[in-house]
C-alpha cells in the first residue's frame, strides 16, 4: 500500500509542479501569463474526460499493468522536460503527461480500493485522499525550492527519476485479474445524471474547484506583484496552506457528526470558501498567505465531504458516480486555470476576486439547495 501512496503523491505532485515556475516560465520563453496557464490546463481536460475514454479504452486492461506503463511513461515525459528549448515543447510534453496521469490515477484508485483489507476501504481511500492533498502541495512546495536553488528545469528531472523508484516498487504489486477498470455503462450515466441530488452536487463541485484552480495558477503572478522579493522559493512556501487541507479532509467525518449531516458542513466550509477569497482581496502579502490557510482548509473540506455525499447517495452505481465526479471536478479546473486570467489582465485582482467570489456564491446557493431536495 506505501508504494500505490507514494505513487499517488507524485502524481499529484507532476499536475502541480509547474504552478510556481509560472513567472519564470513566462519570462524564460516571453510568453504571456494565460499562455503559460495553460500548462496547468492542458493535465486537467483530459482528467475531465477520463472517467468516459479510459474506461472504454481500458475495459479489461489490468490496473497494475496500466499504472506501471504510466508511471514510466511519465517519468520519461518530465525527464526529457529538462531538456526543452521551447515553450511549444513543453507544451506537447505537458499535454502527453495530462494524458498519462489519468490512467494513472485510474490504476491508484482501483489498486486502493482492490487491495485494502476487509472492512478498511473507508481507512484506505482515507489515507488515498490525503495522499493527493500532500501530492498537490510538494508538488510546488519543492518545485519551488529546487527552482530557486538550481534551476527550474532540475524540479521536473528530480520528479522523474522519483516515479521511476515507483516505477521499481509498483512492480512488486499483485498483478491480480481482480485489479481492472471496469467499462462505463451509458445508460448508468444517464440515471445517474437524472438525479436531481447529483445534478446539484456535480454542479456545485464544478463550482468550488474552478475558483480553487484559478487561484492555485495566479497565486504567484499576485505575489509577484506584491513583492519584489517573491522568488520561486517564497512563492512554493506560499501553498504551505495546503497541509491544513490534510487536517479538514480527515475531520471531514467528525464536522459531518457535529453538524447534523454533510449537507450542513458544505455550506459552512463555503461560507468560509467565500470569507477566504474576501481576506485575499486585500494587498498584503500576509492577507494572501494567510488566506490560504482558510481558502485550503474550506476547499478540501468540502471536496471529501461531496466526495463521499455523493458516493453515498448513488449507493447502487458508485463507480459511475465517483468517475462522474472526478469529470466535473477538473472539468471545472480546466476552465479556472484558464479563462479567469483574462479577467485578471483586464480588470486588474479586485475584478479578478469578484468573480471568484460570484462563482462561490453559487456554489453555495447550490449548498444550500441540497439541503432542501429530498434525498
Amino acid at each position: 500500500m506505501l508504494s500505490v501512496l507514494f505513487a499517488t503523491v507524485l502524481a499529484l505532485s507532476a499536475l502541480y509542479l509547474p504552478q510556481p515556475l509560472l513567472p519564470v516560465l513566462v519570462g524564460e520563453f516571453g510568453v504571456s501569463r494565460e499562455t503559460a496557464a495553460l500548462l496547468t490546463t492542458a493535465t486537467f481536460l483530459p482528467l475531465s474526460l477520463a472517467p468516459l475514454y479510459y474506461g472504454v479504452l481500458l475495459e479489461t486492461f489490468p490496473a497494475r499493468k496500466m499504472l506501471r506503463w504510466a508511471v514510466f511513461l511519465l517519468a520519461v515525459s518530465e525527464i526529457l522536460v529538462f531538456f526543452t528549448a521551447t515553450f511549444n515543447s513543453l507544451m506537447a510534453l505537458r499535454l502527453i503527461q495530462g494524458l498519462l496521469v489519468p490512467a494513472m490515477l485510474t490504476g491508484l484508485m482501483t489498486c486502493t480500493s482492490r487491495l485494502a483489507a476487509p472492512g478498511e476501504l473507508p481507512k484506505a481511500m482515507a489515507w488515498y485522499i490525503s495522499a493527493t492533498i500532500f501530492g498537490g502541495f510538494s508538488g510546488r512546495f519543492l518545485s519551488g525550492i529546487i527552482a530557486s536553488s538550481l534551476h527550474w528545469r532540475f524540479s521536473f528531472l528530480l520528479l522523474g527519476f522519483s516515479l521511476m523508484i515507483a516505477w521499481f516498487w509498483l512492480g512488486r504489486l499483485p498483478d491480480s485479474s481482480q485489479l481492472k477498470v471496469q467499462k462505463p455503462d451509458l445508460r448508468v450515466i444517464s440515471k445517474v445524471l437524472a438525479d436531481p441530488v447529483m445534478k446539484i452536487g456535480y454542479a456545485m463541485v464544478f463550482c468550488f474547484f474552478l475558483v480553487f484552480a484559478a487561484m492555485m495558477n495566479y497565486l504567484p503572478f499576485r505575489l509577484t506583484e506584491l513583492s519584489p522579493f517573491a522568488n520561486e522559493f517564497r512563492i512554493g512556501s506560499a501553498y504551505v496552506g495546503y497541509l491544513f487541507g490534510i487536517v479538514m479532509s480527515l475531520s471531514a467525518v467528525r464536522l459531518q457528526k457535529k453538524f447534523g449531516g454533510a449537507q450542513r458542513v458544505m455550506v459552512i466550509a463555503l461560507i468560509f470558501y467565500g470569507c477566504a477569497l474576501l481576506i485575499m482581496m486585500l494587498p498584503s502579502v500576509a492577507a494572501l498567505i494567510g488566506g490560504m490557510f482558510l481558502l485550503c482548509g474550506a476547499m478540501f473540506l468540502t471536496h471529501s465531504t461531496a466526495a463521499g455525499f455523493l458516493s453515498q447517495q448513488a449507493a447502487d452505481h458508485q463507480a459511475v458516480a465517483n468517475g462522474m465526479y472526478v469529470s466535473f471536478y477538473y472539468a471545472g479546473g480546466a476552465i479556472g486555470s484558464y479563462l479567469p486570467g483574462y479577467v485578471y489582465r483586464g480588470y486588474g485582482w479586485p475584478g479578478y476576486m469578484l468573480v471568484l467570489l460570484l462563482v462561490v456564491g453559487a456554489a453555495l446557493l447550490l449548498a444550500i439547495k441540497l439541503t432542501r431536495t429530498p434525498l
